[in-house]
């Protein structure tokens, strides 16, 4: 519990910390005639800064500056681009403090959640800056005829990347998805939630500092339902990060112009406790994939499948843990939960805690709002008895609570698991790694961690990430992370002979003589 005088404190360091001078270096060069204002839930809400909000004029011209810009980074050879990748690494993990200090000042998470997106990011640059060259380089293919016929396959930049990226993780969902674009050779024009926007314009100036060309990354600011569409009406490539709602709006207008984009949307990301599993790492591994940055994030568990064999005993430990988790509002290491961003997640929380008690879930723990701590706090919450049509069952809560559901097999573990329009992560806890393997194989998630919440599968950044169903469409990470900003463009030399008949041959002997080379090239196992 906070004292009134450790509020008082926390308030003059975050005064501190994100001043009018600081805060005027980071807007340099946002575009934006009208003003906009962004809070800290460190604080209870209280007012951080003002910064320029765009309009339909602003956001065409960042739209000019960028492709200006981009036509020339683009003819900069691919591992010139990738090394300021590099660079931007080195920074980011020397000045990590100063990260670290805006991302819990924007959200409220703790330094440790914190600490883990920094360390996303810095993965993300290393590994771009390190594999970029070998991505995007020209490959053989092979031709029609072969020999006669070379055919190379290349990658082309998209050129504007359209970004808008969410509050939750505002260092890794802007910098961290931006880094593979620019490596790629496109600029990109980025609308931020105003509430976690200084993140997003203090890794900007980072990414500058490091070498990247200042007019290739712009940022706009304002009303999502407002700024978005003027970014998605202009992009030749869409990223957004956010609700199921809004990603299907935001994919029928970049199909109307026929962009494409990638899409990483909601989840109801289920954890299964198999028979033979370690119990204390299961409940361990529950209380880090549930409640880390207070429940507010994508690939985060909100249901817990547990074999009934077990389930009182990993309930009884996974409650235990849970009570003893570290609650506050501080910029210091040594906290395990911090407040929820803003009153309107705390009222999501709520209604979906009260629903469900109201049709007779019962809370095992948590369940109660916090103001004590801080305006937006809110207990972690573990709920048993949990069913439809609870709002909670069914519907992303994006906060810290997890429902647990005793299962008699594998069978209804992966059925109820499966039982969702979502898709995006889920995680089995089992001693026998193959047995695991199998469950998770049949699992219709992006992806599957076993024995961890959701940290394994995201930090094997060669591995693509992404969702099934109503969790959306596309990857970022590994190969497909990067030449999702490409377009493959395919040259073909047509050498000594025409694909045609030639030599004296009429249209017959042409014909017989290209089924015969069918046969052969079948033949000799041509692919």
């Amino acid at each position: 519990m906070r004292t009134a005088e450790s509020q008082t404190d926390l308030q003059d360091r975050v005064e501190r910390l994100v001043t009018d001078t600081f805060v005027k270096r980071l807007a340099d060069g946002v575009v934006g005639r009208g003003t906009t204002s962004c809070h800290s839930p460190l604080t209870g809400g209280g007012h951080l800064a003002e910064l320029p909000e765009a309009d339909d004029a602003d956001v065409a011209a960042a739209f000019d500056r960028a492709r200006a810009a981009q036509r020339a980074w683009a003819a900069v050879p691919v591992r010139r681009r990738a090394a300021v990748l590099l660079r931007f690494h080195d920074l980011l993990l020397r000045r990590q403090d100063e990260a670290l200090d805006l991302i819990q000042i924007e959200t409220g998470k703790a330094r440790l959640s914190a600490h883990e997106e920094v360390m996303a990011v810095a993965v993300s640059a290393r590994h771009y800056g390190r594999r970029a060259p070998d991505y995007l380089r020209p490959r053989r293919r092979l031709g029609a005829i072969p020999v006669l016929t070379q055919t190379s396959e290349l990658r082309q930049p998209r050129g504007v990347v359209g970004h808008i990226s969410p509050w939750n993780y505002p260092l890794e969902l802007s910098v961290g998805d931006a880094l593979p674009a620019f490596a790629a050779g496109n600029a990109v024009v980025m609308k931020p939630d105003t509430e976690a926007a200084l993140t997003a314009l203090w890794a900007r100036r980072l990414l500058i500092e490091a070498g990247l060309p200042e007019e290739l990354w712009q940022v706009v600011l304002g009303e999502g339902p407002v700024v978005g569409p003027m970014v998605v009406g202009r992009a030749d490539y869409v990223v957004f990060t956010g609700s199921t709602r809004t990603g299907r709006t935001v994919a029928q207008s970049a199909a109307a112009r026929l962009v494409g984009a990638t899409l990483e949307l909601g989840g109801k990301n289920p954890m299964l406790v198999l028979d033979d599993a370690d119990l204390d790492k299961a409940a361990a591994g529950a209380v880090r994939g549930c409640f880390a940055n207070t429940g507010q994030i994508c690939v985060g568990i909100e249901r817990i499948l547990v074999h009934a064999s077990v389930a009182d005993a990993f309930t009884t430990r996974f409650v235990e843990a849970t009570k003893a988790m570290r609650l506050g509002a501080s910029l210091d290491y040594g906290t395990d939960m911090g407040p929820l961003v803003s009153a309107t997640q705390l009222d999501r929380v709520v209604r979906h805690v009260e629903d469900a008690v109201s049709h007779g879930a019962t809370v095992l723990t948590g369940g109660k709002a916090r103001p004590d701590l801080s305006a937006f706090f809110y207990e972690p919450t573990v709920l048993t008895d949990v069913k439809p049509p609870m709002l909670v069952c069914e519907e992303e809560t994006f906060g810290p609570v997890v429902s647990i559901t005793p299962v008699a097999d594998d069978a209804e573990a992966v059925a109820r698991a499966n039982d969702t329009a979502y898709g995006l992560n889920a995680a089995v806890f089992s001693r026998d790694g193959r047995r695991a393997r199998r469950v998770a194989a049949r699992l219709r998630t992006g992806s599957v961690n076993i024995n961890e919440g959701y940290a394994a599968a995201y930090g094997s950044v060669q591995s693509p990430l992404g969702g099934m169903g109503d969790s959306g469409v596309g990857r970022r990470h590994g190969a497909e992370g990067i030449w999702k900003y490409t377009e493959s463009q395919t040259i073909s030399h047509q050498r000594v002979l025409p694909l045609a008949p030639s030599l004296g041959m009429d249209d017959r002997r042409y014909a017989a003589l290209l089924t015969f080379g069918m046969k052969a090239l079948k033949s000799l196992r041509v692919r």
